[in-house]
């Protein structure tokens, strides 16, 4: 890390990207405010939010520059809404980095049309797509969440488990979806399971009646639905247990939500799923920092959109420089060993260490590994619906 930072403090005095302490750097928060998943914005908000709070209040980053979160609403599903959104982040509030965006087509819109021609940073904490590892980001692109080439063997496995050796599947019809239910198929195909119908439906439909008919007709012992909780993955579900169709679900990632069971409460009893997730020092940590924050860190992507905002501020701090071109290649480096691990709540201590020349590991809310351009290793929440309430059973 110390030439590392030789040479960027050598670029800093070359590009004048050394950060004015009476300025406080702009950080974008470019989440599915509204869209298919905006019952989850608000807390990964919160996560990303309190991570610029704790680092500003530390006063140990560049010299006590100041981070305020700048919000835009990437709307989730919308990628000319997205890519509106950071365009504006970029170039009318100026922010040196995203938080971002929430979803896989809004990620990868923001990132093809706007990250990348003006090089800026974006680090999601759910954008899942498989397609997002080998997209064209001049290594800007970085998640804490992992991939769904790894949330397809995840299903397959846990399914196997619960004796599952038939299902159909239906996923939302975008990136997210159809790369998560490509990815299963595969894993359960080859682990010796049948999948007897993978079809996508839309989202925003009244009726999912004739999707239901299809996937009814096809059979299977479980309906796995890779779709939004606020949206079709809802209207599918309800269809389903209207008709009589299918009375047990896999629920992926999208699904995994308080506003589940809010829907459907103990009529999904015995349904199951998995949310990325883990059940480290770090995770208990962060929920409570949150519940004194004042928001839930038990919702899915809250830790990760912590995490996510705490790579870039110590990016930045490592490479002593705000400039996004800059401290890119600083952020695996924070992000992994050799170093001391960093915690939730421990920003300030880590800033201290980069300041001494110290190197740190930087496991935070969700043990953080980044293993590859724009990919984590990641972990998951497994749970189960049992008489309504939505029960975490262990972690993978």
């Amino acid at each position: 890390m110390k030439k590392l930072l030789l040479a960027s403090v050598t670029s800093m005095v070359a590009t004048g990207a050394f950060a004015d302490a009476h300025s406080p750097i702009q950080l974008g928060v470019a989440l599915g405010f509204t869209g298919p998943l905006e019952s989850l914005a608000p807390a990964m908000a919160g996560g990303a939010e309190m991570a610029m709070s704790e680092v500003s209040e530390s006063g140990l980053l560049l010299d006590g520059t100041t981070v305020e979160p700048v919000r835009g609403d990437s709307t989730c599903i919308d990628a000319g809404a997205a890519t509106a959104v950071g365009e504006r982040l970029v170039t009318a509030d100026g922010v040196e980095g995203i938080v971002g965006a929430m979803c896989s087509g809004a990620t990868g819109a923001i990132l093809a049309n706007v990250a990348v021609p003006n090089g800026v940073v974006m680090v999601s904490p759910s954008a899942t797509s498989p397609g997002l590892s080998t997209a064209e980001d001049n290594g800007l692109f970085f998640r804490t969440a992992p991939s769904d080439a790894r949330q397809g063997v995840i299903i397959s496995d846990i399914l196997q488990e619960n004796g599952v050796s038939s299902v159909a599947v239906t996923y939302t019809n975008n990136d997210y979806g159809k790369g998560l239910a490509d990815s299963f198929q595969a894993a359960f195909e080859e682990a010796g399971g049948e999948v007897t119908i993978n079809a996508a439906h839309e989202d925003g439909k009244a009726d999912y009646s004739a999707e239901i008919g299809a996937l009814s007709a096809a059979g299977g012992e479980v309906l796995v639905v890779a779709g939004y909780v606020d949206q079709g993955g809802s209207g599918i579900i309800r269809a389903a247990l209207d008709s009589g169709a299918f009375d047990t679900f896999y629920f992926p990632d999208g699904m995994v939500s308080e506003a589940l069971v809010e829907n459907f409460g103990s009529e999904i009893d015995g349904s199951y799923g998995a949310n990325p997730g883990t059940d480290s020092p770090g995770a208990q940590i962060f929920q409570d920092m949150a519940s004194e924050a004042g928001f839930d860190g038990t919702s899915p992507f809250s830790a990760e959109s912590y995490d996510a905002a705490a790579l870039i501020m110590l990016a930045m701090a490592a490479a002593e420089s705000t400039d996004p071109q800059v401290y890119k290649d600083s952020v695996m480096d924070v992000a992994n060993a050799p170093g001391e691990q960093i915690l939730p709540g421990e920003l300030g201590k880590a800033l201290e260490i980069i300041a001494g020349g110290g190197d740190v590991d930087y496991v935070g809310a969700s043990a953080v590994e980044l293993i590859g351009p724009g990919e984590s290793a990641g972990n998951y929440r497994q749970i189960t619906i049992t008489d309504g309430a939505l029960e975490v059973v262990g972690f993978r």
